[in-house]
């Protein structure tokens, strides 16, 4: 299957890696794992057992006229131990190479299929320019759309001319991962970007 360029001659690609039927499931489990894996799983609370405190039993059982109470670490008293504490957890799921790879293809073939994939020729800034990028942007007419945008290598100025854009978001193709593919609207992918993802994905 071939790929139209702007400004360029067209890619080739393989039908049955990026012509393939959408299996949602699958990318599902794979965006699904990978925001998994970026939770910290840092919170820590304390239980009775390990609030500070003193052991001793506030006051006697009986005679008082108060209720009665055996620790200040209660659960129920102000400054006690929680009841179900939150521990530290580990919240990554495995994800097989093969796994990864099919949802990527996946997802990218519905790119293709949805035309929300554009391949330009090429994609730099020759100075940090934000007005320049947004032009950019328009001539491609992905303007009012949130927009991923992968090349080769993200040089400096490309990245300061994108990075006060809303909704844009700039990658080289070492950086991207299913869920940037799937949260914006449009990719934007350099020719050369391209290639290196079918290199990728092989």
């Amino acid at each position: 299957m071939e790929i139209q360029v702007i400004g360029g001659s067209p890619v080739e690609l393989d039908a049955t890696q990026f012509g393939r039927d959408f299996n949602e499931a699958l990318v599902h489990q794979v965006v699904t794992a990978y925001q998994a894996g970026g939770r910290a799983g840092t919170r820590a609370q304390k239980t009775r057992a390990e609030v500070a405190g003193s052991t001793a039993k506030p006051w006697r059982q009986k005679g008082t006229g108060r209720a009665r109470v055996g620790s200040k670490r209660n659960p129920i008293w102000r400054g006690g131990g929680v009841t179900f504490a939150a521990k530290p957890q580990n919240w990554s799921q495995k994800v097989n190479k093969k796994m990864y790879k099919a949802a990527m293809l996946n997802i990218l073939s519905e790119l293709i299929r949805s035309e929300r994939l554009v391949v330009v020729e090429d994609f730099t800034m020759e100075a940090p320019k934000t007005k320049a990028f947004i032009a950019k942007l328009e001539s491609l007419n992905v303007h009012n759309e949130s927009v991923l945008v992968v090349t080769e290598a993200v040089d400096f100025p490309l990245y300061l001319s994108a990075r006060n854009v809303p909704n844009v978001l700039v990658l080289d193709v070492e950086a991207i991962d299913p869920v940037s593919l799937v949260q914006f609207n449009k990719v934007v992918m350099t020719k050369q970007a391209l290639v290196s993802v079918k290199e990728l994905l092989a």
